[in-house]
């Protein structure tokens, strides 16, 4: 028997395009001899619903596209594994059902709910408790939903029913590592039961959330069989022969470098955002910096250099080779740069304040108007275009409140917001890994915001290694002040990063959505009260 693996990229809410999109990879599974297709986890309305979950009406909108999608399959010989919201009665399930040349053969209700970083399903659904295992095409196939992989029992509970073959459906976002830490889990549970595990991922990307495909069939005796890309949707197909092999012409996909797989998520994140919410073209001020020049990278390749227009702002601070290499980037990338000089607007600005200011020396109100001034323009090209604005800071910023609001973090979307400073230029120098794309110079000199003259980024905070790793400790990996100094850290930095990164909550409320690259980031999986006075462990 024959087995199609389709990942798909799915549009959340779209079930009418959503059931089309499986009945299409249906047709072509068939037609390439499959006896059956396996999707992903809620495919039929993406991932994740969210609050739509809420709504009475959306559950019957669901079971009205999947009739749809059953009626429209009833012509063809494969059997269709589709992941879907369900209510029965007066509860609410995660579920998968098998369909079948107009029948629903059996739905599958997924057991462990996660409840942790992103997730929230136990707001939303009832975990299911019952075991479904299937015959088809002469074998047995059992079910299981993304988490249930991640525990023995529903595994163990499908072997001891009689499977095969477990096919699972899953909805597994993207962070750094997470897909090595899936194949290990498979693994695991290949070794624990001695069935095959067919294993389909979600692809593409939902508000901060990018879904990395790599999809993969393991054999009984571990053997990796199917290894399909990441960030790409794609569909493969591996054949079960009576002695219980598995065959393929299908050629594994190799998982990339962890540079690559970090690229090629915020791509794959801004492409979508944009496609999903019909924004036909980006803005973003470049600025001579290592963060708006990886910015204009993604945004480029995400979006094709004629629906990107980079804004140069230079101020009486802004160094000459911050413009002269702002300009070299737009020419390697092939975009068509601007220029506009917000001079006259700080002396506007600084005559209409001066009555109020008098007698007091400048500080960071003039350097904030600067960035609130390029954010002004900013939004009104935003405004009169319809296109979106991208906004350029990184996680290390956003962590201590080193952006302006209505600034700096103006605008839509925000592509690094998870993405430290010493991971900016990691991810830069790949960028440049065959040739100078992002000129060497913005790599290599001091980062600076040119606030003020001969201002650079240290002035403010502690090096980059020194407040990356401090934040990954108390943010990502929840260690208490106490426990980072042990580790070697200056009391006296730890209690800057600490203090700065407490009290900047209230600004990361206001930031813009951003893709989610790590295991935590300031999104839906950082719930921190702004009100707090919490006295941490020292």
């Amino acid at each position: 028997m024959r087995v199609a693996v389709a990942q798909m990229n799915v549009v959340l809410g779209d079930l009418a395009g959503n059931a089309h999109r499986i009945a299409d990879a249906a047709k072509r599974a068939c037609a390439q001899g499959a006896d059956l297709l396996l999707t992903p986890e809620l495919s039929l309305c993406g991932y994740p619903p969210e609050d739509l979950l809420l709504r009475p009406d959306f559950y019957r909108s669901v079971d009205l596209a999947l009739v749809a999608l059953t009626q429209d399959t009833v012509d063809l010989d494969i059997a269709i594994v589709v992941g879907h919201p369900e209510q029965a009665g007066d509860l609410y399930y995660n579920a998968a059902s098998v369909l079948y040349q107009g029948k629903r053969l059996c739905t599958y209700r997924k057991q462990h709910l996660p409840q942790y970083e992103v997730f929230d399903e136990l707001r939303y659904f009832t975990a299911g408790g019952e075991t479904v295992v299937f015959d088809h095409a002469g074998t047995r196939f059992g079910l299981a939903i993304c988490e249930d992989i991640w525990f023995a029992a529903p595994a163990q509970a499908a072997k001891a029913a009689g499977a095969e073959v477990l096919l699972v459906l899953n909805a597994s976002p993207y962070h750094l590592d997470k897909t090595v830490d899936r194949q290990s889990v498979l693994a695991q549970r290949v070794a624990e039961t001695g069935l095959s595990i067919v294993y389909c991922n979600l692809v593409g990307g939902q508000d901060e959330l990018v879904f990395d495909g790599a999809s993969c069939l393991l054999a009984a005796d571990g053997e990796t069989v199917l290894q399909l890309p990441q960030f790409a949707e794609d569909m493969a197909t591996a054949d079960l022969s009576d002695a219980g092999d598995w065959h393929t012409q299908a050629a594994l996909t190799p998982l990339t470098e962890l540079n690559a797989q970090i690229y090629n998520a915020m791509v794959l994140g801004v492409r979508d955002y944009f496609a999903k919410n019909g924004f036909a073209g980006a803005y973003l001020g470049l600025s001579g910096g290592i963060d708006s020049a990886l910015t204009l990278c993604v945004a480029v390749d995400a979006l094709g250099a004629d629906r990107v227009r980079p804004i140069i702002m230079p101020s009486p601070y802004t160094a000459q080779m911050s413009i002269d290499d702002s300009w070299a980037l737009c020419a390697n990338l092939g975009v068509k740069g601007e220029l506009v000089d917000i001079q006259p607007a700080m002396q506007t600005y600084e005559n209409l304040l001066a009555p109020y200011f008098v007698g007091m020396a400048p500080d960071t109100t003039e350097e904030n108007l600067q960035a609130r001034i390029r954010g002004n323009l900013l939004m009104a090209l935003s405004n009169k275009s319809g296109w979106l604005v991208l906004t350029t800071g990184n996680k290390s910023e956003m962590a201590v409140g080193y952006c302006t609001l209505y600034g700096d973090m103006a605008g839509g979307f925000a592509v690094l917001k998870d993405l430290l400073k010493t991971k900016v230029y990691d991810v830069s120098r790949w960028v440049n890994r065959a040739g100078e794309v992002i000129p060497w110079r913005i790599i290599e000199r001091p980062p600076s915001a040119e606030l003020r003259p001969d201002q650079t980024d240290q002035d403010s905070l502690p090096p980059y290694e020194v407040l990356d790793a401090i934040v990954t400790a108390y943010m990502e990996q929840d260690q208490s002040p106490r426990e980072i100094i042990a580790q070697g850290y200056r009391e006296a930095d730890v209690r800057r990063v600490v203090r700065l990164l407490r009290i900047s909550e209230y600004k990361r409320r206001q930031s813009p959505v951003g893709i989610r690259l790590t295991r935590r980031g300031f999104g839906k999986d950082w719930r921190y009260p702004i009100t707090n006075r919490y006295a941490d462990e020292w």
